[in-house]
């Protein structure tokens, strides 16, 4: 198992301070979230993506994904979400990064046309992205939830280039067992977020471990060389204790949780 934790647990922080706590924590690699109010989003030009870039991988910490914002199944025109994608696949190409993570968006739509939105769009921007060598990623998230909803538009799509994030907060939120989520998404599997909470009621960031989500459950589904990625939502919830301070013991929880068992 590869350990990974996502920026949005340190918002705003330099990359440098990204990589140096990743690298003294025995992190492998980190996921970054794209927006911008961080030191990595879409304005960035290529003098700065090529030293971030260089940050990383002096550091030997790899970029495991771009997390962006576009929605793919949301309501409107599809081109400024196709140029959104093509963006992000740049953004991810020029960091090294093989991934970037896509939300659903389907708001209250109808499922039926929300599907269709996401598969077309999705399939639209699955040959750029391969020719960059970049996967797009959709996350069991608001519209889509359900490891069973994001399978049925990987599914429709078909394409290598575009495959699966499982956040297994959402999955456990849509009442989904981690055996059932694991056996739809696994065709499409990029890599799997976890995180801790208290309960359905209250999703404010814990340290793993000290929370209700079914993580060892959810790990013992998984490939033993696959990436697995701390989602820890301190940008959301700013009462939250601060990770670099969990960071360390949430590494040894999870190599606990996805040692084999005796």
């Amino acid at each position: 198992m590869k350990l990974a934790f996502s920026t949005l647990g340190v918002p705003g922080l330099p990359i440098a301070e990204v990589v140096r706590l990743a690298a003294g924590n025995g992190y492998q690699g980190v996921e970054l979230r794209a927006h911008p109010e961080e030191p990595v989003h879409l304005g960035l030009g290529a003098s700065e993506r090529a030293a971030a870039r260089g940050v990383f991988e002096r550091g030997g910490v790899e970029v495991l994904g771009i997390a962006g914002y576009a929605m793919v199944a949301a309501e409107g025109d599809d081109r400024p979400v196709l140029a959104e994608l093509a963006a992000l696949a740049g953004l991810a190409r020029d960091l090294g990064a093989p991934s970037v993570r896509v939300f659903p968006g389907g708001g209250d739509r109808d499922p039926v046309e929300a599907d269709a939105a996401a598969a077309r769009r999705l399939g639209a921007a699955a040959p750029y992205a391969a020719g960059l060598g970049v996967r797009l990623l959709l996350e069991t998230h608001d519209s889509h939830r359900a490891g069973a909803d994001v399978a049925r538009v990987a599914g429709a799509v078909g394409h290598r280039s575009v495959g699966a994030l499982w956040d297994v907060m959402h999955t456990w939120l849509a009442g989904e067992e981690p055996v059932a989520s694991h056996a739809v998404l696994a065709p499409h599997l990029g890599y799997v977020q976890v995180k801790d909470i208290a309960s359905a009621d209250d999703t404010t960031p814990l340290a793993l471990g000290a929370g209700v989500l079914p993580l060892r459950a959810c790990l013992d589904t998984l490939e033993p060389d696959g990436w697995v990625c701390w989602e820890y939502e301190k940008r959301w919830y700013p009462e939250a204790a601060e990770l670099p301070g969990l960071l360390g013991a949430g590494r040894e929880h999870l190599l606990r949780l996805g040692a084999p068992k005796q």
